[in-house]
This record gives structure tokens, C-alpha cells and sequence, in this order.
């Protein structure tokens, strides 16, 4: 039996499809092993968003070849789609698959012999050819499951490289995620986090129309045996007053939002091709926190964009000061290459980029420990989970407070109802001693 192990880069869509590509090999008798574990061959799962996501790449692949030589090694995941032959020339790298092969990698890769000659084999098709839909979702890695809905995206961002790495815009049916969600309830999981590239999109089968996301998330809210649903990330034109008051009164939908902005000027926006203007952005925090107000409301931004000035990214940091929103995600924009953001002047010199992003994650702390005071007090759900750090365990509300409490093996992956008390100094918030009662299902 060859042991084989995962190594993933990026986002939660990444790790779906890591879980589930893993699932494929156990299936086919492969035993799955820990990374250092000595496996005979490692299969690393690999981002592209930014240029420092490649060099992690190289770097796992270097690790690979220090703890087994003669492992096999492959690469898969968006940076093999876009630059495969750059990959196969990475000492170490045996095979690249690219998104239309990763998914039948035991099928390509046959028994995973090194060829005699060195050089690494390369499956990779036109991106225009990948038009297939692939469900995938993680279990038995996390405490919470992403499942992922869609894949793919329709919008060319002027510095995104996703279209080009994943393709156009596809789905699943609503039939299937119901399946999907009732197979992962009989796992015992708790939460499910909903993935895509673009979810918001939901619906599209074979370049038309079927289905929407409303609809799937009205239907998804019956599914016995799941405590929570969560939405990863949802553009802020797709964010709808009809999903938005759904999930104010849902079940089992929790009040957090996670709805990239990007720029926090209109002129930005304009030059990195979003669908929306700030005041939009503006509307959709007022009526998540009119309809929700202990919603917590997290935020994309990306800065050192082509054509930002110093006035222009003050203007994104007034704009985010003022809104209610609980935290940032902030991105330092990398040059990519086929991006229309390249052809854009001036370029913003490194060093703003890099004071930019430190004035904004220092923001971001402010904003968080501003939204975990106004909960202090509050009696809330936690789902705690498995990692134990200094004999605390850690968990989330359901409005995404990060909370601390003493370790006991019985509130592993349970749910439990307990009222914040103090932040700590490690930014997070302790509780009082869970009451240990059953959640509502």
C-alpha cells in the first residue's frame, strides 16, 4: 500500500478539493499519511492569487524531496494551470495536472513511477476546454466541512488570474449540494461553510441560467442534522435583499458576511473593473446591520492597485473607518501576468504598498476588537474545535467571534451556549464555563 500525502495552498475551495481528491485515493487502496510521515508520494494543491503564492509552491516541493528523495511529486491547482512548463522545470516536480486533470490524477498518473528520463509529465488543457463541473468537499480536516457550490468565474477583474486558472463560471444543482450537505450530516459535522470562486453566481449549467443562489440557500436551510451554514464570500452585487432577509429569519444561516470591496474608491473600482461603486458596497453593510445588527461583516480590500494614489487610498481608508464592518482582509496587489491591470499607470512603488497594507491591517485590529467589545456580555453558540493551545480550546459564534475557553475533551465539535466576558491579551474572547446543553438541531 503506498502512502500518499496533501499539501494545500489558498483558499477554503482549495481544500474541498484537496479532501475530496484524497478521498479518491483511499478509495483506490492508497493509505493516506501526514506530510512528514515519509509518504511515497505528495500531491500539493497549489494558488496563484498573488506572485508569493508560487514561491510557496518551490518551497514545499523543496521539503518534499528533504524528507523522501525518491517521492513522487505533483502539482496541481491553479498555478498549474497557468504556467505548467514553469513548474516542470522545478527540481523535484514529476507530474503538473491542470484543472480540467487534477480530479483524475490516480487514472493519469497510473502508479506513479518517476520517467527515466527526469523530466516531469504534463497534463494541461486550454482553459476554454475546462468546462466540466467537479463537486468536492472537505471532511475529517477541520472542524467545519467547506462544501463547495460553484467554481469558475465570469468577471474580468483587471488583476485577477482566477478566470484564466478555473475558467468560466459553473455549478452544481441544487439536487446535488442537498445530497451533499445530507452525506456530510450523517458525518456528525456541525458546520457547513459554502465555497466558490464566485458563489453569488450559483446556478449555471453548462453556460445557461438554471438555478439561483437564493433558492439555494432556502433550500439548504431545511437540511436536518446541521447546526450552521456559513457563506465564505459573496460579491456585494450579489448580495440581495431577498438573501439578506432570509437569512435574518433562516434557521440555520448565521449572521456573517464576508463581502470583498477591494477599493474604497470609485476610481479604483473603475480601474480594477468591479461590478459595483462604493456606494452600493455602503447600502449592502446598511441593510445586513438594519436586518442583523450583531451581524459580523468582514472585508476584501486589495491595495497598491495600478492608478492608486495616495488621495485615492485614503479615500478606501475614510470609507472603510466609517462603515460598521468587524474586520480586513487585506491583500498587497502583486503584478500577474495576462492581467489588463498591467497595462495601467503609474505603478504604485513597493514601499506605499507595503505602508498601505500596514495602515489597514492595523485598522483591522481596531475594527476587530471594536466589534468583539460590542459583544461582550452577549449570550451566544460557540462550535468548539480540536486544537488545543496551552490547555485552552478555541471556537466561533455564530457572528464569528473569535473565543478562548479552558480545554475539555466533551465540547470538542459540540456546540454549546456560553456568555463572552472579557478579550484577553491574545486579541481573543473569554467565556464564561460552557453550560453544557445540547444545541438546538
Amino acid at each position: 500500500m503506498k502512502k500518499v500525502a496533501f499539501y494545500t495552498l489558498g483558499c477554503k475551495l482549495n481544500f474541498s478539493e484537496t479532501s475530496t481528491i484524497a478521498r479518491n485515493f483511499e478509495e483506490k487502496g492508497y493509505q493516506r499519511v501526514e506530510f512528514n510521515q515519509n509518504p511515497d508520494i505528495f500531491i500539493i494543491n497549489t494558488c496563484s492569487v498573488t506572485d508569493n503564492a508560487d514561491k510557496k509552491c518551490k518551497k514545499i516541493v523543496r521539503e518534499a524531496q528533504r524528507i523522501n528523495p525518491d517521492g513522487y511529486v505533483a502539482i496541481v491547482g491553479c498555478y498549474a494551470q497557468l504556467k505548467p512548463q514553469e513548474i516542470a522545470t522545478i527540481p523535484g516536480v514529476d507530474a503538473v495536472l491542470g484543472a480540467a486533470e487534477k480530479f483524475r490524477l490516480v487514472e493519469l498518473l497510473d502508479e506513479f513511477q518517476k520517467e527515466p528520463t527526469g523530466e516531469a509529465r504534463v497534463y494541461n488543457s486550454n482553459i476554454e476546454e475546462v468546462v466540466d463541473y467537479h463537486a468536492s468537499y472537505s471532511l475529517n480536516d477541520r472542524t467545519r466541512t467547506f462544501l463547495k457550490v460553484q467554481d469558475g468565474c465570469d468577471y474580468p477583474c483587471s488583476y485577477c488570474t482566477i478566470p484564466l486558472a478555473r475558467g468560466a463560471s459553473r455549478s452544481d444543482t441544487i439536487e446535488n449540494v442537498l445530497k451533499a450537505a445530507h452525506e456530510i450530516a450523517e458525518r456528525g459535522v456541525k458546520e457547513i461553510v459554502l465555497t466558490g470562486v464566485n458563489i453569488g453566481d450559483f446556478g449555471i449549467q453548462n453556460g445557461i441560467r438554471h438555478e439561483r443562489f437564493a433558492d439555494l440557500v432556502k433550500a439548504l436551510d431545511d437540511v436536518e442534522g446541521i447546526d450552521r451554514f456559513r457563506i465564505s464570500s459573496i460579491e456585494p452585487n450579489l448580495l440581495t435583499d431577498e438573501i439578506l432577509e432570509f437569512i435574518s429569519t433562516s434557521k440555520r444561516f448565521v449572521p456573517h458576511f464576508h463581502v470583498p470591496l477591494q477599493s474604497g474608491s470609485n476610481k479604483v473600482l473603475g480601474y480594477m473593473k468591479r461590478r459595483y461603486k462604493r456606494e452600493l458596497y455602503a447600502d449592502r453593510v446598511a441593510k445586513i446591520k438594519e436586518l442583523m445588527p450583531q451581524a459580523c461583516i468582514g472585508v476584501d480590500v486589495i491595495v497598491g492597485h495600478p492608478g492608486e494614489t495616495q488621495e485615492l487610498f485614503l479615500e478606501t481608508y475614510q470609507f472603510l473607518q466609517e462603515l460598521p464592518i468587524s474586520y480586513l482582509h487585506v491583500f498587497t496587489y502583486s503584478e500577474r501576468p495576462n492581467t489588463t491591470a498591467l497595462t495601467i499607470k503609474p505603478a504604485v512603488p513597493g514601499s506605499q504598498r507595503a505602508e498601505r497594507s500596514k495602515m489597514l491591517h492595523i485598522l483591522s485590529d481596531k475594527k476587530r476588537r471594536a466589534f468583539y467589545e460590542t459583544q461582550l456580555g452577549n449570550t451566544l453558540q460557540v462550535l468548539f474545535e480540536e486544537e488545543i493551545e496551552n490547555g485552552q480550546m478555541q471556537g466561533w459564534t455564530e457572528n464569528y467571534v473569535r473565543i478562548t475557553a479552558q480545554y475539555d475533551p466533551l465540547l470538542i465539535n459540540e456546540i454549546k451556549t456560553v456568555q463572552l466576558t472579557t478579550i484577553a491579551e491574545n486579541g481573543l474572547v473569554e467565556v464564561e464555563e460552557p453550560q453544557m446543553i445540547e444545541a438546538h438541531y
